[in-house]
C-alpha cells in the first residue's frame, strides 16, 4: 500500500511515474493532475514537491529510475501506478505501452492487463 512506503520509496515511485509521463515526449495536463493527486496521497513535503515539479519540466535521470533498485515488495505497486498514469489522459500511446512492457520485463513481473 502506498501509505506504507518510506520516503526513499515514495520518491522512487514518483520518479518512475514522472518518467512514464515523459514516455510520449510530452507531459499532458491529465498526467500532471494524476501526479499531483499521487503527491497529495503520499503526503510529501515541499522539497519533494519541488523535485516532482523539476521532473515534470525534465524527465528524471536514468539512474533515478533503475528497476533493479525497486524492492520486490513494491514492484506491483509501481507497475500499477505507472499503468494508471499512462491511462490518465485517456490515450495510451505506443511509446507508453512499450515503456510499460519493458518495465514489466525488467521488474520480472506480469502486471494484470
Amino acid at each position: 500500500m502506498i501509505q506504507n512506503l518510506d520516503d526513499t520509496d515514495r520518491r522512487r515511485l514518483l520518479a518512475f511515474i514522472c518518467s512514464f509521463a515523459w514516455a510520449d515526449a510530452e507531459v499532458q495536463q491529465d498526467e500532471r493532475n494524476y501526479i499531483s493527486r499521487l503527491v497529495n496521497a503520499l503526503g510529501l513535503g515541499e522539497g519533494d514537491q519541488e523535485q516532482v515539479d523539476a521532473w515534470l519540466q525534465y524527465p528524471p535521470d536514468p539512474e533515478e529510475v533503475d528497476p533493479q533498485e525497486v524492492p520486490l515488495e513494491h514492484r506491483q505497486l509501481i507497475l500499477a501506478a505507472a499503468r494508471d498514469m499512462i491511462e490518465s489522459d485517456g490515450i495510451i500511446y505506443e511509446s507508453e505501452a512499450e515503456t510499460l512492457a519493458l518495465l514489466e520485463q525488467l521488474l520480472g513481473q506480469n502486471a494484470p492487463a
